[in-house]
């Protein structure tokens, strides 16, 4: 259950033709895919929520800091995809450095958080275009508009349609995978630069006082509803305040998820050993700097106590006399979710990709592409469930999962990172994570202290998916592990 599989194994078996796939991109390309997977629905909604119910105009310090756990995690993540250039991400690295039932069990988070990620954002994206429709006059039949919006039955035919088309994308090569995201993240992020400059014209000193409201006790539901850290210490989260930075900071970090998609690349890249670290890092520091001046800008335009917290960047603009730049907004916000569930379906395909080359799971989706050089066979499989998914299930109490998911990864990567500096310190590391073992322990401490922040509820559900996976494992994974069959 523990047994390692070496460095060098993982990049040999990355030589087999009929399971090795194409390397085309480059350090741009991958920052590219990090800004567009980062930049969704967080800059576009979270702004507004947690400003005016937890942190007011403080908000550019939560987005700061939680900019800053992710970082420690990135730095980790830097040294491990330069190290191990190898498709799966965490469930890779962890196979090198914690073992197999490790492995197992970060590739099976891993599978239901892009998974569930994808499909939320999909149905998300289907909100956005139908608001934009309606806009012109035209309106979706309710029964083609998701359970959401119908009455008894609804599927989602645009949520649908979207991941069908992204699946043929990510089928025919990564290269169109990444032109076609330049686009759009060229879309996406001229929107926010537009809200950034335009709106610094409409700021009002006034709305930063108090830029730290003082605190107040935050209601909770108690029970399944509470975060676990309020069950366990009795630690009463606070809005507002000092402490409400650090509450808001575990909830702008939805905002965050996505970069270490990127790690999930690493096969595909020209130059692993140098482009990962400057993609992973590059992304995650451009997104970090667009969040806080696009919460400061917001919060200076409207009273942090008036924002809207569904459409918080469109409705300032409305609320200053600017409603064309609201519109402009819906487009981008639309258009960005675009490359969030692209990616994410990357993310999700190159991690099931790896973990079936190992045997974990059947091998008869390992077989790349004859031509394209891309794993067909669970790009389409994947892509045609979460397409079921998306147009017919209504997620949206589930999307914490993917949050918990991503910590968890966070938490494994960082333990990776210790583990293999003392059984392996002679590795060739092409990039190397500073301040160990100091920052890896900062930065497991971080992503804890983050999930127990989340609902009880949240735990549960992310624990009985994780003893479905440990049972699958122990009936197919163990006995049909490639690395088990050489070494027996």
């Amino acid at each position: 259950m523990f047994r390692t599989k070496s460095v060098e194994q993982s990049i040999r078996d990355t030589e087999e033709p009929e399971h090795a796939l194409k390397k085309s991109l480059s350090a741009l390309d991958l920052t590219v895919f990090g800004v567009g997977v980062i930049i969704g629905t967080g800059i576009f909604v979270l702004t507004g929520q947690v400003a005016k119910e937890t942190a007011g105009p403080a908000t550019a310090i939560a987005f700061a800091v939680a900019g800053v756990v992710c970082a420690l995690a990135a730095l980790c993540y830097a040294e491990f995809a330069s190290t191990v250039p190898v498709a799966g991400s965490a469930y890779t690295f962890a196979y090198a450095a914690l073992g197999e039932l490790v492995a197992w069990i970060i590739g099976w988070d891993l599978v239901l958080e892009f998974a569930l990620g994808t499909a939320v954002v999909a149905v998300g994206w289907s909100g956005y275009v139908r608001s934009l429709m309606d806009n012109v006059d035209w309106t979706m039949p309710e029964v083609l508009s998701g359970p959401d919006v119908a009455e008894g039955f609804g599927f989602d035919i645009l949520a649908f349609a979207l991941v069908l088309v992204l699946t043929v994308i990510l089928v025919v090569g990564m290269k169109l995978s990444a032109r076609v995201t330049s686009v759009v993240v060229a879309i996406k992020v001229g929107v926010v630069l537009m809200v950034i400059i335009a709106g610094l014209f409409f700021i009002k000193a006034e709305n930063y006082k108090p830029f730290i409201p003082p605190a107040e006790s935050q209601e909770t539901g108690g029970g399944w509803d509470a975060p676990l850290v309020q069950l366990m210490f009795g630690y009463e989260p606070t809005n507002f305040g000092i402490m409400g930075i650090f509450t808001a900071a575990s909830i702008v970090f939805f905002a965050f998820i996505g970069f270490d998609v990127v790690a999930t690349a690493a096969e595909e890249t020209k130059l692993p050993q140098r482009d990962m670290p400057r993609g992973i890092l590059g992304s995650l520091i451009i997104c970090t700097v667009l969040y806080v001046a696009v919460s400061l800008v917001v919060t200076g335009m409207q009273n942090y106590s008036e924002l809207s917290v569904s459409a918080p960047l469109a409705d300032a603009f409305k609320a200053t006399g600017h409603p064309f730049y609201a519109g402009l907004i819906s487009f981008g916000a639309a258009v960005g979710l675009t490359t969030v569930c692209m990616i994410l379906l990357l993310g999700q395909t190159r991690v099931f990709f790896a973990m079936s080359r190992d045997g974990l799971l059947p091998r008869f989706f390992s077989k790349t592409h004859p031509r394209f050089r891309t794993p067909y066979r669970p790009t389409i499989l994947l892509g045609v469930l979460i397409a079921i998914i998306a147009g017919f299930t209504s997620i949206e109490e589930l999307a914490t999962l993917v949050n918990i998911g991503t910590l968890f990864a966070f938490v494994v990567v960082a333990l990776g990172v210790l583990v293999l500096r003392r059984t392996q310190p002679d590795l060739p590391r092409a990039f190397r994570t500073p301040w160990v073992p100091l920052l890896p322990i900062v930065s497991v401490a971080a992503s804890v202290w983050l999930m127990l922040n989340l609902p009880v509820e949240t735990w549960v559900r992310f624990a009985a998916w994780m003893a479905l996976g440990v049972v699958i494992y122990f009936v197919y994974g163990r006995s049909h592990s490639l690395l088990g069959k050489r070494g027996r």
